[in-house]
């Protein structure tokens, strides 16, 4: 699963404003001070949609005659079969997966709330789901309610929280919703209210705020370096001064 890179307009356009040094590193200790209070770097970004309701997520999915193998469907498969001159044994099969694990080496997860916002975290690709969900009851406003994690489209519940993020097809990185598990009538209270908590919604944009370079001041120029310039050009225009000729001379 790709994750997307939308970004919200307001903080693409603080890349081309100028960002004063002290906000630069404010915007940095705060990142610096969640990274060691939650042990990882965490990310708020504001997505540029609401996101779909359960009712319009199931309305999407697709009837089950998209899925019917059709006679066009086989050929296809066995014309990329006879493509395929070797089957690969499992030895061979596992020494492929043992590479690719060790080629990467973060799964960036974005998990997705009602209410607009995005959390975007990275993880080791040989941790657990669990880490995730661990995660999200340290910085969520309502740790007591009940919740799930799904992906869409089609939407599937997230529920083996012992697979890890590369087993779960989750790298580079992936997106995941989150939604309460109330029962329909008692959720509509949970979702009006904030989903993250007051300090972690104040970290929304200092990741761009934090990449900007901070200002350099240039240094004053010494009063001996301005003096140069000034007595050169005063030794230049003697030189270029043509000598006079006397009044007693005559050719």
């Amino acid at each position: 699963m790709i994750v997307d890179s939308s970004w919200p307009a307001a903080l693409k356009r603080r890349r081309f404003t100028i960002i004063d040094s002290m906000e630069v590193a404010s915007a940095k200790a705060k990142l610096a001070a969640a990274k060691e209070k939650f042990g990882r770097e965490i990310h708020v970004l504001e997505t540029a949609g609401l996101l779909p309701t359960q009712n319009e997520v199931s309305n999407t999915e697709e009837s089950d005659d998209f899925y019917e193998f059709t006679e066009d469907d086989y050929y296809r498969l066995m014309g990329t079969k006879k493509k395929d001159k070797f089957l690969k044994t499992r030895k061979i099969r596992e020494a492929e997966q043992a590479a690719q694990r060790s080629r990467i080496t973060k799964a960036v997860i974005r998990v997705r709330f009602p209410d607009n916002h995005t959390l975007e975290v990275a993880f080791h690709p040989s941790e657990t789901i669990q880490s995730l969900v661990d995660l999200i009851k340290k910085v969520i406003a309502r740790p007591d309610l009940p919740f799930y994690l799904y992906t869409t489209p089609p939407k599937k519940q997230i529920k083996d929280m012992t697979q890890d993020f590369f087993s779960a097809g989750f790298i580079p990185g992936a997106i995941v919703y989150f939604s309460y598990d109330l029962p329909k009538g008692d959720d509509a209270a949970a979702n009006s209210a904030p989903f993250l908590q007051d300090e972690i919604m104040s970290l929304k944009g200092l990741e761009i705020i934090a990449e900007q370079p901070e200002p350099v001041q240039s240094a004053p120029e010494p009063a001996a370096a301005r003096a140069v310039p000034s007595t050169i050009a005063q030794e230049r225009k003697a030189s270029e001064k043509k000598p006079a000729k006397p009044k007693w001379f005559k050719m």
